[in-house]
């Protein structure tokens, strides 16, 4: 048996055995008793804007039991839940923190329970203490948890589109006094399928030429995940740690063809092979002494290994067999240290966020002829980052203001074939303001002004100098020469009675875009790769929520629209889009959700996107042996009418990509939460009525 196999069959042992073991309850906390004793009618989350952050609280409302925190976080206004994906409407880089430690796995969501949830807060304007590139910021905060003794909580998903995958998600805690033991583990084996068809015109020798390929691409993928770890609590004082171990397996098969012109398409077989697998180690610790002064620390390390193998074929003609291989290795040290101490009757928080990143791919063209325009490279990046940052807010009455700064130095080192890259490798400096008033007419209406400049620097697999074979006369590849984005941001948010207007302005200078242009080789070849662009961006979006007896509604309508030119050529068609979210909290457990959005065609960088005029999800659940158990049946692109085309028209290159993804599916997600017994203690105390005052 393969080793990751092993490690799934002892952790599902271990976690599941352990619902035969003894508990007991903690007898001195009243707020259990209170809850207890007390019917809460559930109602609709309350959201409220204090300075420019988005406030929900969960407990009590409708969407207490919906499911996790993923299913809370659909139902939400300006939050958008896509295949596990979470966004913010209207902004890019989302960020999200759990009780104040940021999110390091997209799992993490899935396994909190809507339960366990405290309050969502939206951070429309984060700053100076998180990093520039943050749009967004979104905070998690879960209950604190009083049950003391073993508890297990297993989260079983069962989903069907054009083919089966499941997901179980186990977490088994054991909490005794101020201590905390956890064990996590996760299954996902999913396969997606897409098809499409994607032709490229171009002048070519001063003739019109077509590049034509056809793709039934498949994706079956089995990863895991162990987590364990522990936390400590007392008094002011708080620490903890987690290790999780994260493999992966995937075969990914295209069935396709290409051609060129009038000639008669060619078959063509991809397979590509993925092994990978992935180390984090995460600490953290916070104290409060002196009644004022907060102290918090993270610090992380991470390390990966993805190892992939990629052979095309033709069988029906004599071109010879494309075979590549590549391996990437990345490792990051990361800390973040801050002190948040009152001043000047406001909150002042200082602090410094330090990390360093290696990230290597070794590439190898194993076919001879290719390999002379797609050589083997071994690209190699180091980078060593220190911040320092400081920020400060008060209350002037209905006023409050926030400012802050955060001063950064880059040391960046790029070598290919182990030669440094003296015009990509630098040392940069940046200083980065922002600064945000809010001004409150009541409880009700809060209007906020925010003015952020960032610096936003490109993913590492777009700096790859790298080429990959993609088609007898295709490549993809990455630019090492990309600059860092210079980003200004001015954002209007308001809120008044139910209604909310997020209205934001973007300059990004050197930003990046993908273009399509003819590769310089011995024949017809065209390169797929980012570049550096400049381009201002207006999101303007209208948000409003109000419940109705049993149902909830929420509805946004919004606009995007660019201003790029780009050789010549305009990319600046508006996009106007709808959510129209439907919440139905019933008697007896019952939650049913439909949910609806759409958009008009229109260009995203150099995309020009097709429209989708509606597409609807809905889901309807239960709570059963007093909410122990949750069934809920989901469905997802109902009518199938997702659309994921796009064109793009870039150096002469005009592309046309129709493609049609798996969105149309239905799931079954089972919850089941085995909670400590009650104490056999037979007693009763001697003053019952005075403790619950207390």
């Amino acid at each position: 048996m393969k080793r990751t196999n092993v490690i799934f069959l002892i952790l599902y042992c271990c976690l599941h055995a352990a619902s035969v073991w003894g508990q007991s309850v903690e007898p001195t906390d009243s707020i259990i008793h209170e809850l207890q004793e007390v019917i809460v009618t559930a109602k609709q989350p309350a959201t409220k804007l204090v300075g420019s952050t988005l406030v929900t609280t969960i407990p009590g409302s409708n969407l207490a039991d919906i499911g996790n925190a993923l299913d809370v976080l659909a139902q939400l206004p300006m939050i958008k839940v896509e295949n596990n994906k979470v966004s913010v409407i209207g902004k890019n880089s989302i960020e999200i923190y759990i009780d104040g430690r940021p999110m390091r796995d997209n799992q993490e969501l899935q396994q909190i329970l809507s339960s366990n949830l405290k309050k969502v807060e939206l951070l429309m304007a984060p700053g100076a203490a998180y990093e520039s590139t943050t749009g967004v910021v979104l905070k998690i905060t879960t209950k604190r948890n009083f049950i003391q003794g073993l508890s297990l909580t297993d989260q079983f998903q069962l989903m069907r589109r054009r083919k089966w995958s499941l997901i179980d998600l186990i977490e088994l805690s054991y909490r005794a006094s101020n201590w905390e033991l956890f064990l996590n583990g996760s299954l996902n084996r999913s396969n997606s399928f897409i098809k499409g068809i994607t032709t490229n015109h171009l002048v070519y020798d001063g003739q019109e030429t077509v590049v034509g390929s056809r793709q039934h691409n498949a994706y079956p993928t089995t990863a895991g995940s162990i987590k364990t770890g522990f936390n400590y609590a007392k008094g002011s004082q708080s620490v903890g740690a987690y290790y999780r171990y994260n493999p992966e397996h995937g075969d990914f098969t295209n069935n396709g063809a290409e051609w060129l012109d009038d000639n008669t398409p060619l078959l063509r077989y991809i397979n590509r092979r993925i092994r990978a697998h992935s180390h984090l180690a995460s600490l953290y610790y916070e104290n409060t002494f002196s009644d004022k002064y907060l102290l918090h620390f993270d610090g992380d390390f991470r390390s990966s290994r993805n190892n992939n193998s990629v052979a095309t074929t033709y069988p029906e003609s004599t071109n010879p067999d494309v075979n590549s291989t590549d391996l990437r290795k990345s490792t990051l040290w990361a800390g973040k240290l801050y002190l948040n101490f009152p001043l000047g009757k406001g909150k002042f928080t200082v602090g410094t966020q330090n990390s360093y990143t290696h990230t290597s791919l070794d590439y190898h063209m194993l076919n001879e002829q290719v390999g002379q325009y797609i050589p083997s490279s071994l690209t190699d990046a180091r980078q060593t980052s220190a911040a320092l940052f400081a920020s400060w807010a008060r209350m002037f009455g209905k006023l409050s203001l926030s400012v802050g700064a955060r001063y950064e130095y880059i040391d960046y080192d790029f070598k290919v074939d182990g030669k440094r890259d003296e015009e990509v490798s630098r040392h940069d400096q940046q200083l980065t303001p922002d600064v945000s008033l809010t001004y409150s007419f009541s409880n009700d209406a809060q209007i906020s002004l925010s003015y952020k400049m960032a610096t936003v620097k490109p993913p590492y697999s777009q700096l790859t100098g790298s080429l990959s074979y993609t088609g007898l006369h295709e490549i993809e590849g990455g630019n090492p020469a990309l600059r860092d984005e210079k980003m200004h941001d001015i954002q209007l948010f308001g809120m008044w009675n139910g209604f909310m207007l997020q209205t934001d302005f973007t300059r990004s200078l050197d930003s990046y875009a993908f273009v399509k242009q003819l590769y310089p080789a011995d024949n017809l070849q065209l390169l797929m790769h980012p570049v550096n662009i400049d381009v201002s961006a207006l999101n303007l979006y209208l948000s409003w929520s109000k419940p109705v007896r049993c149902w909830t509604p929420s509805v946004t309508l919004g606009m995007y629209r660019q201003w790029l030119t780009l050789a010549d050529t305009h990319y600046d068609k508006p996009i106007f889009a709808y959510y129209f979210n439907n919440t139905f909290s019933l008697s007896h457990g019952w939650m049913i959700t439909t949910n609806f959005n759409g958009q008009t065609q229109g260009d995203m960088h150099t995309n020009h996107f097709g429209s989708t005029w509606f597409k609807m999800d809905a889901s309807v659940g239960k709570t059963f042996l007093h909410k122990s158990l949750t069934i809920k049946l989901k469905a997802t692109d109902i009518f199938n009418t997702a659309n994921n085309n796009w064109t793009m028209n870039t150096y002469g290159v005009i592309v046309d990509k129709r493609q049609s993804y798996d969105g149309r599916g239905i799931s079954l997600n089972i919850i089941y939460k085995f909670q400590p017994r009650k104490s056999k203690y037979k007693g009763s105390s001697a003053a019952e009525e005075e403790l619950k005052r207390l």
